[in-house]
């Protein structure tokens, strides 16, 4: 099965400044501030939705199909990929403009300024999908995550003109859509992912309600967080799957990333939904037990011990024949 994931793709520049930026506010100047901050730590991390997305997959063996925007300075970022089992081949570079980047400095207080420069991610309007699925011989189904919101309708449109299943996934680029545009960007779709917040903003802005968006989709797919995942289908039976136990609780940060690398990788199998799913925890697990949302190491038979564990010997034996 070829699955293309498309959506951004960014780094992260996390910095620490050991003070409080409140002590450094003057109440009476604050129209006019100006001020620079000596940092004491600096992570450079890989990020962007559809990047995690797809190396989480590549982890899994289902070699899937980064579709997004990149600048000049991908080669690195490129090079990790490519060395975990992605397709990147469908990477678009700018001629001018960098990769996208998140750029955040953090106080001893764990208040936050930064600042997320768009960059090469606003050529992703300008990618064709039949460009994509003429050279890897054909797309089976499309994720289209948080990207240039143009990128997003284009790419939808395309797949409803070409019938080439897609899953909507709008994360964080929903509190900038009206309901027009999500009302466009989840109609037929096959699977709408969202968490519980998001589940409600989208009934909210599109003015439908949970029943009627359930009419228009395939799958409705709602993380809950530590109660794990929620997946419906009109007429069928509501699949409830809960999250293996953590070992630690280091970084939330690309949890769901993880989960629908896991529940993609699961339909590229052909195993249940009930099953994809719980594929999809056992990955956000490893993500939420480490910093950073593409320094996990998926040790196979770590994996497996974690996942019996969970699920039983029958969904152990099943996942296993896939995971190798």
């Amino acid at each position: 099965m070829r699955i293309a994931v498309t959506g951004s793709i960014a780094t992260d520049h996390l910095m620490t400044f050991p003070g409080r930026f409140s002590d450094q506010l003057v109440a009476d100047q604050l129209h006019t501030v100006s001020l620079s901050f000596l940092v004491d730590q600096l992570d450079v991390r890989r990020g962007g939705v559809a990047a995690n997305i797809a190396f989480g997959m590549g982890q899994l063996g289902t070699r899937p199909i980064l579709v997004g925007a990149a600048g000049s300075d991908f080669d690195e970022y490129r090079a990790w990929l490519d060395r975990h089992g992605v397709d990147t081949g469908s990477v678009r570079i700018s001629e001018t403009l960098h990769t996208a980047r998140f750029v955040c400095t953090t106080d001893a207080d764990h208040n936050q300024i930064g600042s997320f420069y768009t960059g090469a991610m606003s050529e992703a309007r300008l990618i064709e999908l039949k460009t994509v699925a003429d050279r890897v011989g054909g797309l089976d189904l499309v994720s289209i995550g948080a990207d240039d919101p143009e990128a997003m309708l284009r790419h939808t449109e395309e797949c409803r003109t070409r019938s080439i299943p897609f899953a909507a996934d709008f994360s964080q680029q929903i509190a900038r859509m009206n309901g027009d545009e999500i009302r466009v960007l989840l109609d037929g779709a096959t699977y709408l992912f969202s968490n519980e917040y998001e589940k409600g903003l989208i009934e909210t802005k599109t003015g439908w309600t949970d029943e009627e968006i359930l009419g228009r989709v395939g799958h409705r797919v709602t993380t809950l967080g530590a109660r794990g995942v929620r997946i419906e289908r009109a007429g069928e039976e509501t699949v409830e799957v809960g999250v293996p136990d953590e070992e630690r609780k280091a970084d939330p940060t690309g949890v769901g990333d993880a989960f629908r690398a896991g529940f993609l990788s699961g339909l590229a199998w052909g195993v249940s939904l009930e099953r994809a799913a719980q594929v999809g925890c056992m990955l956000a697990t490893l993500v939420i037990e480490t910093v950073g949302t593409q320094e996990y190491q998926l040790r196979r038979v770590h994996f497996m011990e974690r996942f019996t564990k969970a699920y039983g010997d029958e969904a152990a034996q099943e996942v296993r024949t896939h995971l190798g």
